[in-house]
């Protein structure tokens, strides 16, 4: 995904990086990488009206996660999370994330992240409900 253009993706979000975020090496740690990813795709649901993390009786958990780095990202750059969906299952969905920094037209980083979802108390997997379905379906290509 190192060459993917930002038009390539349906959604954005827009993450200002933290003082807090450099580390020793003066760039953004490989570790926020992750909660870039994890923000854009939990602000998304929650936007659509489709995630409720206090009351939602199905819920996404993340059973996969990775990521490409291309080049740095610093304080205080502002982060552009892409995020489309490349596979809808039936009860799990694999997202496609690209992290850009500031204005720059290809992606700093890239990578995805799979929610499977399950019944909250069973911890069962669970057919993705007709709402996140939709939603889900928005971000997806064609």
């Amino acid at each position: 995904m190192r060459d993917t253009p930002r038009s390539a993706f349906p959604h954005f979000l827009a993450l200002p990086t933290r003082w807090m975020d450099n580390d020793s090496y003066g760039h953004v740690n490989n570790v926020n990488y992750y909660s870039f990813f994890d923000t854009a795709v939990n602000r998304y649901l929650i936007d659509e009206k489709v995630l409720d993390i206090h009351a939602d009786t199905t819920v996404g958990l993340v059973v996969e996660t990775g990521c490409s780095y291309f080049s740095s990202i610093s304080f205080p750059d502002t982060v552009h999370a892409g995020v489309r969906v490349a596979k809808l299952g039936n009860s799990s969905v694999r997202y496609e994330i690209a992290l850009y920094r500031n204005d720059d037209p290809l992606p700093s980083a890239a990578g995805h992240f799979v929610h499977v979802y399950v019944d909250r108390g069973a911890k069962r997997p669970t057919p993705i409900p007709t709402a996140v379905r939709a939603a889900l379906a928005r971000l997806a290509p064609g």
